[in-house]
């Protein structure tokens, strides 16, 4: 596993909101809800993972390439602010490793023959049920 990739603070935009849902008396006077926006374009990751960055088809990835996350599981915006840089970098790790290319394989010359096997008891089987030709 390589090192984890690292996003310089300035390339991330924070903003609280207001959350969605219950929350009793608090829930109208405390922002703890954080709005993360990541420009992918724009920042200093390497051009290989803004690639792959960019070609996930995640819906919070919008068309000019800006990563938005909203989180508001927790009741402090602090808590709010950890979780959504934690979903950042997990997303943004998750692109860091190139996939491996695809070897393709050979079927092997044992399991050629059985597929042909079957095929033909097969055909012979479908061949036993046409229908008798009667001379008139």
């Amino acid at each position: 596993m390589t090192e984890p990739l690292h996003i310089p603070e300035t390339e991330v935009e924070l903003s609280a909101i207001r959350a969605q849902g219950a929350g009793g008396q608090n829930v109208n006077k405390v922002s703890s809800a954080i709005h993360l926006r990541f420009d992918i374009a724009a920042s200093s990751l390497p051009e290989d993972v803004k690639e792959r960055l960019l070609a996930l088809h995640d819906s919070r990835i919008s068309k000019d390439g800006v990563l938005v996350l909203k989180a508001q599981q927790h009741r402090t915006q602090e808590m709010n602010r950890f979780d959504a840089l934690l979903r950042l970098h997990e997303l943004v790790n998750s692109v860091a490793q190139p996939p491996k290319a695809r070897k393709p394989t050979k079927p092997t010359r044992a399991s050629v023959k059985r597929v042909r096997q079957a095929k033909t008891e097969r055909s012979q089987v479908k061949a036993t049920r046409a229908r008798v030709q009667h001379e008139h």
